[in-house]
């Protein structure tokens, strides 16, 4: 589970901000603050993996507080909520790599899109096995405003559409080998869509032992 600190100094809003992320599956909120002392206290205490952060509160700006937790012992990632359009809020954002930025209003559909497209991300940094720099790509991919995952460098769209829907529409596992054969593509190829699809949380791999030799990686679509 993905652990959520809502700090928003509207105590109606942030009553429906906690109500929306309570909707996704894979997060819970741990606890709200509505002031940036409040929210640098929660965070030593709750240790959240993410901040839904307003930049207006009442004893400092939001994006100084992130800053501050950043250099602190307990850093967590932010999707910014705010009424703040000014150019240079957004590219101090930027700077601090928050996840997201979303302008007030809202309504669910639209932070349950970011909900999820940051849990992709964060699926990516998490099983990331970097050794070479096809594994770098993977960390660096991002999944775009529609919710299509922007591919690697040398993976195409169309192939990745086939082996998609080769994989989703087995029911069950399949090897590297059987996906190639249903595609039409090399198994070496095969196989660097499908670790592309578990790094972005869109498949999962088990292994497979035999009497000898390497394990058998099965790959299974999950959407």
């Amino acid at each position: 589970m993905i652990r959520v600190l809502v700090v928003d100094d509207d105590f109606m809003v942030a009553r429906i901000h906690v109500g929306f992320v309570e909707r996704v599956d894979g997060f819970e909120v741990v606890g709200t603050a509505s002031t940036g002392a409040e929210a640098v206290r929660a965070v030593e205490e709750l240790r959240p993996d993410l901040l839904l952060l307003d930049l207006y509160l009442p004893d400092r700006f939001g994006l100084d507080l992130l800053a501050e937790l950043r250099a602190g012992p307990h850093p967590c990632d932010a999707i910014v909520i705010t009424a703040a359009k000014e150019s240079e809020s957004v590219r101090s954002a930027v700077r601090l790599g928050v996840a997201d930025y979303v302008l007030k209003p809202f309504g669910f559909p639209d932070l349950e899109e970011r909900l999820r497209r940051y849990a992709a991300q964060r699926a990516v940094l998490e099983r990331a096995e970097v050794v070479g720099q096809d594994d770098v790509d993977r960390v660096f991919s991002r999944v775009s405003a529609g919710g299509a995952v922007v591919l690697p460098k040398g993976l195409s769209p169309e192939t990745a559409r086939l082996v998609e829907g080769t994989l989703s529409g087995a029911g069950g596992t399949l090897s590297a080998s059987e996906v190639a054969e249903g595609v039409g593509i090399s198994r070496v190829s095969a196989r660097r869509y499908l670790e592309h699809f578990v790094a972005v949380g869109r498949a999962d791999v088990r292994l497979r032992y035999g009497s000898t030799g390497r394990p058998e990686r099965l790959y299974r679509w999950t959407g």
